[in-house]
């Protein structure tokens, strides 16, 4: 648990381990290109026995005054996940047991804030009941940006059938603009590239900053290259420009960065190195 002014911040992990070889999610990301930063990258980072990028999987729990609030949902279990295998139809409750562990119960969530729609960012927005796609949390209002919610219902697809629909159909999901504020605590901040309508989360209390960076950044070997390319980012001359804006904006202010796939703790603050950054771990 991390104290954010009045607001707790817990970090709820669903799986870390190996994902995918470097070059499978950055094309640059080639034995050569990554020799100089392996001494830092392994064993965290970059696992040395497989030569796979170590990735968690997680959600936010954040705790204010007045709220408690989810940020991303992760994969969830019974999904659809045909181009990646292990996510595929998963029956694992560990997220459940890691949410119940920091005493909170589905229902007592307030708000779920997605930073974008892809599956494994809201995975838990549902689940299964007697068959059919339910809200995971009943008394919730769920929080997606207007324009992401447009262009993945455009998509379509498995992840927004299972993850999104039933949200919307149930009257528990709102569509906002890309800078909706919740409060003066909680607000979106709008960061597109990895998808037209990504959205960070921005939180404040009592002088103390953080941001939910989703997925603008995937890897702390980006902090490093801010040029190098995820292979899904929708538009990625523009991801490379908001990556870049976003890494230079926290060095100014030492904002806790919390990163959806950095391996654990996942927590840290970015300062300059040469002409790009380095990831410090909190």
């Amino acid at each position: 648990m991390r104290q954010l002014g009045d607001i707790a911040l817990h970090r709820i992990l669903e799986l870390e381990e190996p994902f995918v070889a470097p070059t499978e999610m950055f094309a640059a990301a080639t034995a050569e290109n990554l020799e100089p930063h392996r001494h830092w990258l392994e064993p965290k980072a970059l696992c040395p026995e497989t030569g796979k990028l170590i990735l968690p999987v997680q959600s936010y729990l954040v705790r204010t005054r007045h709220h408690t609030i989810l940020i991303d949902t992760c994969i969830g279990n019974d999904k659809s996940a045909d181009w990646h295998k292990p996510w595929h139809k998963r029956s694992d409750p560990t997220w459940l047991e890691n949410l119940a562990a920091v005493g909170v119960h589905p229902k007592e969530i307030d708000y779920v804030l997605c930073t974008h729609l892809h599956l494994d960012h809201t995975g838990w927005n549902t689940h299964l009941v007697d068959g059919r796609w339910m809200p995971t949390f009943p008394n919730a209002r769920y929080v997606f940006s207007r324009r992401e919610y447009d262009h993945s219902a455009e998509e379509g697809g498995d992840s927004f059938e299972e993850n999104v629909v039933p949200v919307m159909e149930s009257g528990q999901g709102v569509l906002v603009d890309m800078d909706f504020a919740l409060d003066d605590e909680v607000w979106l901040e709008p960061t597109p590239g990895h998808t037209p309508g990504h959205v960070a989360i921005r939180l404040a209390s009592k002088g103390a900053a953080a941001v939910m960076c989703g997925d603008l950044i995937h890897s702390p070997v980006q902090c490093a290259h801010p040029d190098w390319d995820f292979i899904y980012d929708h538009d990625p001359e523009l991801a490379r420009r908001t990556r870049r804006r976003f890494l230079e904006a926290q060095c100014e202010g030492g904002t806790l960065v919390l990163t959806a796939h950095f391996p654990s703790p996942s927590a840290g603050k970015v300062m300059p190195e040469g002409d790009a950054f380095r990831f410090h771990y909190a």
